[in-house]
């Protein structure tokens, strides 16, 4: 075939195509498919446990499953007391556990290693450094902290777990991870369980700190400096991994009983490459709710793992479900309700994400983090870094009231004796009552 035969057969094809009938473009707004981030908001009832006037708050979410039902709260918050805790965060170190409330006394760690002992006064018990050694403090930061028995437990950046005397402060024993630390520890009975950011799934003799047994996830390259929590409820103890593989044991002996990976992405969004998981699990009854950052949220079957459904929604904090409903702060800085059924959008509100700020030569961006959710006296609890608390109707959505909490909010709710504690990023207790 001659290149002119070739020249006029691909002319005649863009002679037909041309001739060829018109796109027909119909009108109205384009939505892609499957994305409910367009469905409009809709008021709903719902069935609320009653409300309970609970002392303690000893885990995550209050308990080591990370759920509480329903704990009480006055309507009109105001500021009781703001005591220095330690460390404030800086561009090198950040606050990543949230306090814990025994027996009258609330614990929390600041960025730098420094465990503090306070009463519901504001007076200050005792206060100690878990740092290992003679390590440098600005070299990592990070870490959770759990309260048991008159033990307090507290993970750090620097790869270990310590036990200190809740009444003293005093070192009981530390465990080497081999690796930081992270997570927020959970304990149960006698043992302390934890995932250390090499993919290690641990369960720690609380009284000695030696090893019971271990899990080994699959290893990720990428993670958290905080990262989630164990979960743990009767027979079942559900370990999240920076992978965002998500494994079932048995509490004694370690036997897995299921396995999964919380996949999915929101398309369009740069945290969209990290699978870590970010909501720790919650053990809801015979579901187990998970969340990773980059965008999905599922409801698992807790004896068998099997999908209930997945929703497309990033989770910050562990989900709160209670009645027909489970709220969730999701990756784009939206407080979301979603259908506990299917797991269907009923509502979502857009909190404040950034403020820019002009200089002489450019202009810096400021994003906005939001903690919670926390169902807490009718309402929904969410502190932001912005220095607002803020309250929202659960049937709604709507805003019902804010206060102001100086420095901006570092850490999750606690709710416990009716009052409300948050630490700021300034290192300052903050209570609200």
């Amino acid at each position: 075939m001659t290149v002119k035969t070739i020249l006029s057969a691909c002319a005649a094809l863009l002679f037909v195509t041309a001739c060829g009938e018109p796109d027909v473009i119909l009108p109205g707004e384009r939505f892609a498919v499957g994305d409910d981030a367009n469905t409009a908001n809709q008021v709903r009832d719902i069935a609320l446990p009653a409300m309970v006037a609970n002392a303690n708050w000893t885990h995550r979410n209050g308990g080591p499953d990370h759920r509480t039902p329903h704990p009480a709260l006055g309507a009109d918050l105001s500021q009781l007391f703001t005591v220095q805790i330690g460390e404030g965060e800086t561009a090198g170190a950040r606050i990543t556990a949230d306090p814990v409330v025994s027996d009258g006394v609330i614990y929390t760690l600041d960025a730098r290693s420094r465990v503090t002992a306070t009463r519901t006064n504001g007076a200050q018990v005792w206060a100690a450094s878990v740092l290992p050694g003679n390590a440098d403090p600005t070299s990592a930061s990070g870490g959770g902290i759990a309260v048991s028995d008159g033990r307090v437990f507290v993970t750090t950046g620097f790869g270990e777990l310590t036990a200190l005397d809740a009444r003293t402060g005093g070192t009981l024993w530390t465990q080497d991870l081999d690796a930081p630390g992270g997570s927020s520890p959970t304990v149960v009975g006698d043992l302390v369980y934890l995932v250390s950011r090499n993919s290690v799934g641990w369960a720690l003799d609380v009284t000695n700190g030696r090893i019971r047994w271990q899990l080994d996830g699959i290893p990720s390259l990428a993670g958290f400096g905080g990262g989630a929590g164990v979960a743990v409820e009767g027979d079942l103890a559900v370990f999240p991994f920076p992978s965002g593989q998500v494994v079932a044991a048995f509490p004694q002996g370690g036997l897995q009983r299921w396995s999964t990976v919380v996949t999915g992405q929101r398309r369009g969004s740069a945290a969209a490459v990290i699978s870590d998981i970010s909501g720790d699990p919650v053990i809801d009854g015979n579901r187990v709710y998970v969340g990773n950052f980059a965008g999905s949220v599922v409801a698992l079957e807790s004896f068998t793992g099997e999908r209930i459904w997945t929703a497309n929604e990033g989770a910050v904090s562990p989900v709160w479900p209670t009645g027909n409903a489970v709220f969730l702060v999701n990756d784009l800085s939206e407080l979301v309700r979603l259908d506990a059924s299917d797991g269907s959008v009923v509502w979502r509100v857009q909190l404040p994400e950034f403020t820019t700020e002009r200089g002489l030569f450019r202009e810096s961006v400021t994003r906005y983090a939001h903690y919670g959710p926390v169902l807490a006296g009718g309402r929904l609890i969410v502190p932001g870094s912005d220095g607002v608390i803020r309250q929202f109707d659960p049937r709604s959505g709507s805003l019902v009231g804010s206060v102001e909490i100086p420095g901006g909010a570092a850490s999750n709710p606690v709710v416990a004796g009716r009052t409300l504690y948050v630490v700021s990023k300034t290192g300052n207790l903050v209570a609200f009552r």
